[in-house]
C-alpha cells in the first residue's frame, strides 16, 4: 500500500524570472568574484595611503623622483595596502558580519570565502615585498613588511579589541608609508621625513574618531571599544581638538626645514580650517547638540589630500 508520503509530488514548472537570473549572476558570476577580491584591499583606504606617499618622495630629492622607481613604489605600496587589507577582513570577519557598516564586505556576503581571502592577501604581501625588494632598497622594504605586520598583527589582532587608543597607535601603519617613499629614493630618513610620518600620524586621530563617532552603535554591537563607544562625547570632541592641534604644529613645523613660503601659507590656512571643523564638534558635544561627524571626517581628507599636494607642488618650484 501506498501512503501519500510515497508518492512523487508533483510541481508543476515554474520559470525563473529573468530578473532574478541575472542578478543571481551578478552575485556569482566571474565580475562579481573579481569585484569582491579588489574589495578586499579597501580600494579608497590605498589610494589615500598613495597621496602622501609620492609627495614624499618628491620632497626627498627636492625634484621628481625618477618615474620607474615612482611606478614601483606605486605598485608594489598599493600593493602591500592591499594585502594588508586583505588580511584584515579574513581576521575581522566574525566582527564584519555583526555590523552593519561592514556586513556587505566579501566574506560576511559569501562571496569570497576565509581560506580564499587568507591565500589572496598572503600573496598580494609575497609580490610586494619582493617588487620592493629587488627595485628599492632594503630599509623600504623592511619599512613595507612592518607596515603589513603592524596593521594586522599588532592593530587588527590587538589594540583595536582591547584598547581605546586602538586608533592611536593604530596610526603607525597608516603613517609608514611616508617613510617607505622617502627611503626608496634616498635609502635613509631625515627629519622632515619624520615630520610628515607625524602629520599622517597625528591626523589619523581626528580622521577615524569621526568615523566611530557615526558608527559608535555598530562597534558597540560587535564589542570593538572604539573611544566614543566607551567614553563620552565630550572627551572624544576634546582629544579630536588636540590631535587636531598637534596635526598643525607638526605640518606648520616643516615650514623652516627649507620648504617655501606656498606650503607655509597652505599648511597655515588648511590648518586654520581644519581647527575650526574640529573646535565645531568639540562645541557641540559640550553642548549636547547634534555633532555631524561625518563633516570633520571629509574635510580631514581635504585636508590631507591638498596639504601633500603643496608638498609635492613645493618640491618641484625650489
Amino acid at each position: 500500500m501506498t501512503t501519500l508520503a510515497d508518492r512523487p509530488v508533483e510541481v508543476a514548472a515554474q520559470p525563473i524570472p529573468v530578473a532574478a537570473l541575472k542578478a543571481d549572476r551578478r552575485r556569482t558570476g566571474p565580475v562579481a568574484v573579481l569585484r569582491a577580491y579588489v574589495a578586499l584591499t579597501k580600494p579608497r583606504i590605498v589610494e589615500l595611503l598613495l597621496v602622501t606617499t609620492v609627495p614624499a618622495m618628491f620632497l626627498a630629492r627636492d625634484r621628481l623622483s625618477p618615474l620607474g622607481l615612482t611606478v614601483v613604489v606605486l605598485v608594489g605600496g598599493a600593493l602591500a595596502a592591499g594585502a594588508a587589507n586583505a588580511l584584515n577582513c579574513y581576521l575581522d570577519r566574525d566582527i564584519d558580519q555583526v555590523m552593519r557598516r561592514t556586513s556587505g564586505r566579501p566574506l560576511p556576503a559569501h562571496t569570497v570565502s576565509p581560506r580564499a581571502a587568507l591565500v589572496f592577501g598572503l600573496v598580494l604581501a609575497a609580490v610586494s615585498l619582493t617588487l620592493m625588494g629587488t627595485f628599492t632598497n632594503w630599509l623600504a622594504t623592511g619599512l613595507t613588511a612592518g607596515a603589513i605586520a603592524y596593521y594586522d598583527l599588532v592593530y587588527t589582532m590587538w589594540l583595536k579589541r582591547t584598547t581605546p587608543q586602538n586608533t592611536v597607535w593604530g596610526g603607525v601603519c597608516g603613517a609608514l608609508p611616508v617613510l617607505i617613499g622617502w627611503a626608496a629614493v634616498t635609502g635613509s630618513l631625515s627629519l622632515r621625513a619624520l615630520l610628515l610620518f607625524a602629520v599622517v600620524f597625528l591626523w589619523q586621530p581626528p580622521h577615524f574618531y569621526a568615523l566611530a563617532i557615526t558608527f559608535r552603535e555598530d562597534y558597540r554591537r560587535a564589542g570593538i571599544p572604539m573611544l566614543p563607544v566607551v567614553a563620552s562625547l565630550r572627551r572624544v570632541g576634546l582629544e579630536t581638538v588636540v590631535y587636531t592641534w598637534l596635526t598643525v604644529v607638526a605640518s606648520v613645523a616643516l615650514w623652516p626645514l627649507g620648504m617655501t613660503p606656498l606650503y607655509g601659507l597652505t599648511a597655515l590656512v588648511l590648518g586654520a580650517l581644519f581647527l575650526v571643523e574640529a573646535h565645531r564638534l568639540h562645541r557641540r558635544a559640550r553642548r549636547g547638540q547634534p555633532l555631524r561627524p561625518m563633516r570633520l571626517f571629509h574635510w580631514s581628507i581635504m585636508y590631507l589630500t591638498v596639504l601633500f599636494v603643496a608638498v609635492a607642488v613645493d618640491a618641484l618650484i625650489q
